[in-house]
């Protein structure tokens, strides 16, 4: 059953996500966070966080962590399966079909259209992350790290990917250091 579960939700995932990956991490957040609740907000986020590090298309390589996680390497296959095999066949068939449209008006408009609608996703999955970021660290420090992003990424030029890595190294080092607390429970035990 499970099996079957991780094939609908990643085939729907590949069936709706128009626009490429960016498109479709809210709908793999909707289907496997809040419909299947195979993992929580944190683990999504750090999956996310380490599929973006990683070099190819971020629905195929969530789709097979997840996939693996859930079901084994048939789960990770399944998922993989799931999420290009609409891809395929709809570029196939849309491909041969709509070549002889491509011209007409209506086909440009709908085109036009996705784009705010992918705009809207992806800006309430950023929303849903600032309020977490915002409860686990605090209100500065999650905009500091927010305007800091933005600078970096598209003021500098930064590769996201870069971005994602030095935090993730940042945090596995800050992680290693006692806090205060551990420090005066070490002095106590000595």
């Amino acid at each position: 059953m499970k099996q079957w579960q991780l094939f609908l939700a990643f085939f729907r995932v590949g069936m709706l996500g128009y626009g490429g990956g960016p498109s479709s991490i809210p709908l793999v957040h909707k289907e496997v966070v809040e419909k299947y609740k195979w993992m929580n907000a944190d683990e999504f986020s750090d999956v996310l966080a380490l599929g973006n590090t990683l070099p190819g298309p971020i629905a195929t390589k969530m789709a097979g962590y997840i996939g693996y996680r859930v079901g084994g390497v048939i789960g990770m296959i399944n998922g993989v399966v799931a999420t290009i095999l609409p891809t395929i066949v709809l570029m196939i068939v849309l491909l041969t079909s709509l070549s002889s449209f491509k011209d007409q008006p209506w086909v440009a408009g709908m085109t036009k259209a996705v784009v705010p609608v992918v705009g809207v996703m992806l800006a309430v999955l950023t929303w849903q992350f600032f309020k977490k970021a915002n409860t686990d660290l605090g209100m500065v420090p999650s905009v500091l790290l927010m305007v800091g992003s933005v600078i970096l990424i598209e003021g500098i030029g930064l590769h996201p990917g870069i971005l994602i890595a030095v935090l993730l190294l940042a945090a596995l080092l800050k992680r290693d250091q006692p806090n205060k607390e551990e420090k005066a429970e070490r002095k106590e035990f000595v």
